[in-house]
């Protein structure tokens, strides 16, 4: 019990006696420690004893003292380690609720703007694709901010100044500083991919509303999202990542996308999940890939996933490749976005 004396678990020893009491807790687990008290002598048996009984004044110190010293450390030390916990537990908070706020900035920017919604899931790929395995340098940095003339983001600057206009929203109430592009770059992706998900829901219940909402609660996805929403404190770039990393994903042919998405750790299976990413028209895009044979087991997968009510595979995986693509090149900051906050003395605190 956090500012408890362990002493006052010692037995009460009663008037008149002299004795030895063994400190214990209801566990027993310093039976070790002994402290001494003698009472003042009454009746002839007491005086007899006195002598005896009696300890000099550097054995008390050196004994029940230094005992005491260390019971004390030992509380100390949970004391401290209650306050860490406590901090911890606080700066996560405060990072979920600062993630909820994004969240909830996004989904309103991304509904009044539903046709920016392929060019959000492009830019958070080609901001992730420009990783390089052998020099660890590039990946979800935000650097795409600073690239958008490049051919492979021709298009893409309306979904960027959609986030920039977030950003300037987010910031403002943000208490442990400015959200990071890159952070807001993926988030934006997570937050594009639920619309989609749940409009898909929508469209299987004939356009109902309501019940398409029901429908994505009951099947879709929406519990898979837990190691993406951690991945969360990533860093700015401050300058362009190097050219030439990211393909024009509509004119590459799909070696030439097998071989991108292979040098970062992917392969035909993730390029097949994430052909929404690859264009506005991801129907054109899988009829591309479906004639290839390392990648048409995969697409005819996620077709058929997508024809099923909870289209599982498709979503699942499709979120799976995301968390993974949204971590490239970066060390995640886990303090990221928390404040200084009121310290609390749990020694204090009455239970």
């Amino acid at each position: 019990m956090a500012g408890a004396s362990f002493l006052s678990t010692a037995p009460l020893v009663a008037r008149g006696v002299a004795a030895c009491s063994s400190i214990s807790t209801p566990t027993r687990r310093h039976p070790h420690i002994r402290v001494c008290c003698r009472a003042d002598a009454e009746g002839s048996e007491a005086a007899a004893h006195e002598e005896r009984l009696r300890f000099r004044r550097r054995d008390f110190i050196g004994t029940c003292v230094g005992s005491a010293i260390g019971l004390e450390l030992i509380d100390g030390s949970t004391r401290f380690s209650g306050v860490a916990t406590a901090a911890d537990l606080i700066e996560r908070r405060q990072r979920s609720e600062f993630q909820s706020k994004i969240k909830d900035t996004l989904y309103v920017a991304i509904k009044a703007k539903p046709e920016l919604v392929p060019s959000l899931l492009t830019l958070a790929l080609n901001d992730a694709m420009t990783y390089d395995k052998a020099t660890k340098t590039g990946g979800a940095n935000g650097s795409i901010r600073l690239e958008t003339s490049r051919p492979e983001n021709s298009g893409l600057s309306a979904a960027l100044d959609l986030l920039t206009e977030a950003k300037k929203e987010i910031d403002s109430f943000s208490k442990g500083g400015p959200i990071s592009f890159a952070d807001l770059i993926q988030f934006a992706a997570q937050s594009a991919l639920k619309r989609s998900f749940l409009d898909a829901a929508i469209a299987k219940c004939g356009g109902n509303e309501e019940k398409g909402r029901t429908l994505y609660s009951a099947y879709g996805s929406n519990g898979q999202w837990g190691l993406f929403d951690r991945t969360f404190g990533r860093a700015d770039a401050q300058e362009a990542d190097p050219e030439g990393r990211v393909p024009e994903w509509s004119k590459a042919s799909v070696q030439e996308m097998k071989d991108r998405f292979v040098a970062v750790g992917l392969g035909p299976r993730q390029l097949a999940v994430m052909s929404a990413f690859l264009g506005p028209d991801q129907a054109a895009t899988e009829e591309r890939l479906i004639a290839d044979p390392d990648c048409r087991p995969w697409v005819e997968k996620y077709q058929r996933s997508r024809e099923t009510v909870s289209r599982t595979d498709y979503e699942v995986d499709l979120i799976t490749t995301l968390t993974k693509l949204s971590s490239f090149g970066q060390n995640i900051n886990y303090e990221a976005y928390t404040y200084p906050k009121q310290k609390i003395d749990l020694g204090k605190l009455k239970l």
